[in-house]
């Protein structure tokens, strides 16, 4: 500052100085900047974050495609023509009920397979027949059915459903050497983003029928969650702006959006037997401006810059804890407009979402 101005930039003299008032414009105008640059890098980095997972997504769908043109197709195609040919030669099938379910029906089972392998390995004369073991039951057991197969191997089939209806089989089968040593998986259908190596490690070698138990409540569990998911899609795509899923389905993520209030929904699953979610956050998101507040960057720059403050639905988190994802759903959209109209009553938020509705 020269002797001939004061600090507001004004001449000694009473006139302004229009080089000084410039300068503060400039250094007013570049604080803003710096925090519209700090707001637009958040969107940048979050879009590009959706842009990886699309991404990834996308390599998943195409590397499931190949597997299932290849090698897991040739795996489920020769299974599927053992447990077939298991079916076919059985003598009747065993309804269990859950106490007749234990590990002394296993050993059975598994003594079954080893003294026919036996027996053919001797030839069909090497061993008197015993009319018990020459039957071939199988034997199902809530979603299970299990099956003597050739080989001295134990089949398990998986049979899934949703609402009712039945939707993928999916097949298991253990082995082992001899009856005293232990039983090891040596071939399924089981997606190969579900743990089935984990789960063989921490149950089968000490307890099959929990190993046996838990796959079924597994995969069962991941139908469950991804068909949830597809039916709110065929429901209600067109009210859904933007939907992301992880592969097992234990972390969805999807935007309603208004127009004027976007609500997003966060959901996390304690673990992936799970069908009910364990974390909810669903935020509203108003973008009408009279709805933002005023903060200071990060920079310390002092400008401030518009930021959207979301309200939390509880009214909706309380239905995706208790309901299934398509029931919840239908209960956030029925009630969305009052909760909205009571949050934003000083904004045209509600009137724009019953004219999108109807």
């Amino acid at each position: 500052m020269d002797s001939d101005t004061d600090e507001s930039g004004r001449r000694k003299g009473g006139r302004r100085n229009p080089f000084k008032q410039l300068e503060q414009l400039r250094a007013r105008a570049d604080a803003v900047t710096d925090g519209i640059n700090f707001a637009r890098e958040d969107d940048r980095s979050l879009e590009a974050s959706r842009e990886r997972l699309s991404k990834v997504l996308k390599r998943y769908e195409d590397l499931k495609d190949r597997l299932s043109r290849d090698s897991d197709k040739m795996i489920y195609e020769r299974l599927l023509k053992d447990f077939e040919a298991a079916r076919v030669a059985q003598s009747e099938e065993i309804l269990l009920e859950a106490e007749q379910w234990n590990d002394g029906l296993l050993a059975t089972i598994r003594e079954r397979v080893h003294m026919e392998a036996d027996r053919k390995a001797m030839g069909q004369t090497g061993m008197p027949l015993d009319p018990h073991f020459n039957e071939k039951p199988s034997y199902r057991i809530g979603n299970k059915v299990l099956f003597c197969l050739e080989g001295s191997r134990i089949g398990i089939q998986y049979e899934t459903s949703f609402a009712g209806e039945p939707c993928e089989t999916f097949h298991c089968v253990l082995e082992s050497k001899s009856f005293l040593e232990k039983l090891t998986v040596i071939e399924h259908t089981i997606p190969f983003f579900l743990p089935i190596r984990e789960a063989e490690n921490d149950f089968l070698s000490s307890n099959a029928m929990k190993f046996i138990d838990y796959v079924g409540a597994l995969l069962q569990s991941y139908v469950d969650r991804r068909e949830q998911v597809r039916l709110i899609k065929e429901l209600y795509g067109n009210q859904i702006g933007e939907l992301f899923h992880s592969l097992t389905y234990n972390l969805i993520e999807f935007v309603l959006d208004d127009f004027d209030c976007k609500v997003t929904v966060s959901l996390r699953y304690a673990d992936l037997v799970s069908v009910l979610p364990s974390r909810i956050r669903v935020l509203a998101w108003p973008i009408h401006p009279s709805k933002k507040a005023l903060i200071t960057d990060k920079k310390g720059s002092g400008a401030t810059v518009a930021k959207s403050i979301p309200s939390r639905l509880s009214y909706a988190e309380d239905a995706l804890r208790t309901m299934s994802l398509p029931e919840a759903y239908a209960e956030i959209v029925l009630n969305l407009p009052r909760v909205l109209e009571q949050i934003f009553s000083h904004t045209g938020h509600v009137a724009t979402f019953q004219s999108q509705q109807r």
